[in-house]
C-alpha cells in the first residue's frame, strides 16, 4: 500500500490554553497512527502563528497577569469554564497545568519557532512548540523574556544560548511572522486553535487524539491518491490553504 502524504497547518497562540491542548493531542495522534497503527501515512506538519495579544490589548514588552488577562480576554464566566477544562484534561492526562504568572506578546517565541524550522525542518518545529508550550503552561515561565526563550532554544536542541540571544535580539524573521499572522486574520479566522488538513478540510478547537485518529484513519483508508467525500467529526470543509 502507497503511503499518503498529510500535510497539518496548525494555526495556534502559545497564549492560548487551547492550542496548548491540541499541541499535545495532535502530536500523539501522530505518534500513535505511525507507531502503533503502523497507518501508511506520512505527515507535513506547519505551525502558523496568530497572536490573541495584539498592540492594543497590550503594549509591547509588557507583561500582566495571566489569569487576569484571561479574564478581561474572554470574561470572568468564559475565563473560569476553560481554566476548569484545561485543569481536568491535565489532570487526566498527568500533565501539570499551572496559572500561575505573567503573559505578554508572543511573537518572540512564534519567530524562534520558525527559526526551528529552518534550521531543523518539522522535526525540531515539533521540539520547540512543545518545549515553549510547556514553559508557559507547565511552568509558568515568562515565554515574553528572551532570556527565558534562549534557554527553551537550548534545552530543546535548536541553538545554544548565546546564539539564541542574539537571533531574539535582532528582527530576523520578525516580517515572516507579521506577514503569517496577518494573513491568517484575514482569511478570517477569529480564534484558535484551527487545524487545516491537507488544505481542504478545518477542524477547530482543542479537540482529542481521538478524533484526529479517526481522521487519519480515514485518509490512510482512502489511498495516496484519493480524496474522501468528508471527514469524521469536527472536521468540515474549508477554502482556507496557508
Amino acid at each position: 500500500m502507497s503511503t499518503r502524504v498529510v500535510k497539518l497547518t496548525v494555526i495556534s497562540d502559545f497564549a492560548c490554553p487551547s492550542c496548548f491542548v491540541l499541541q499535545h493531542e495532535l502530536v500523539a495522534a501522530m505518534s500513535y497512527c505511525k507507531d502503533i497503527l503502523q497507518l501508511p501515512l506520512e505527515f507535513e506538519f506547519q505551525h502558523m502563528p496568530y497572536r490573541l495579544i495584539g498592540p492594543n490589548c497590550l503594549k509591547p514588552g509588557i507583561t500582566t497577569d495571566r489569569i487576569e488577562f484571561y479574564n478581561r480576554y474572554l470574561g470572568q464566566e468564559k475565563s473560569a469554564t476553560l481554566r476548569q477544562c484545561v485543569m481536568k484534561w491535565g489532570e487526566q492526562k498527568s500533565i501539570p497545568i499551572t496559572w500561575d504568572g505573567v503573559i505578554g506578546h508572543t511573537t518572540l517565541a512564534h519567530r524562534l519557532c520558525y527559526k526551528a524550522a529552518q534550521i531543523g525542518k518539522q522535526d525540531l518545529q515539533l521540539k520547540a512548540l512543545t518545549a515553549i508550550f510547556n514553559a508557559n503552561m507547565s511552568d509558568a515561565r515568562d515565554i515574553s523574556d528572551i532570556n527565558v526563550l534562549a534557554e527553551i532554544a537550548e534545552s530543546a536542541g535548536i541553538m545554544p544560548k548565546d546564539e539564541a540571544l542574539a537571533f531574539l535580539e535582532s528582527d530576523e524573521l520578525e516580517s515572516e511572522v507579521n506577514k503569517y499572522a496577518d494573513r491568517v486574520r484575514a482569511k478570517g479566522i477569529t480564534g484558535v486553535p484551527v487545524t487545516i488538513i491537507d488544505c481542504k478540510w478545518a477542524v477547530s478547537g482543542g479537540q482529542s487524539s481521538d478524533v484526529f485518529v479517526q481522521i487519519f484513519k480515514k485518509l490512510a483508508a482512502a489511498g495516496a491518491n484519493s480524496t474522501p467525500t468528508h471527514l469524521p467529526g469536527p472536521a468540515v470543509p474549508t477554502q482556507i490553504c496557508a
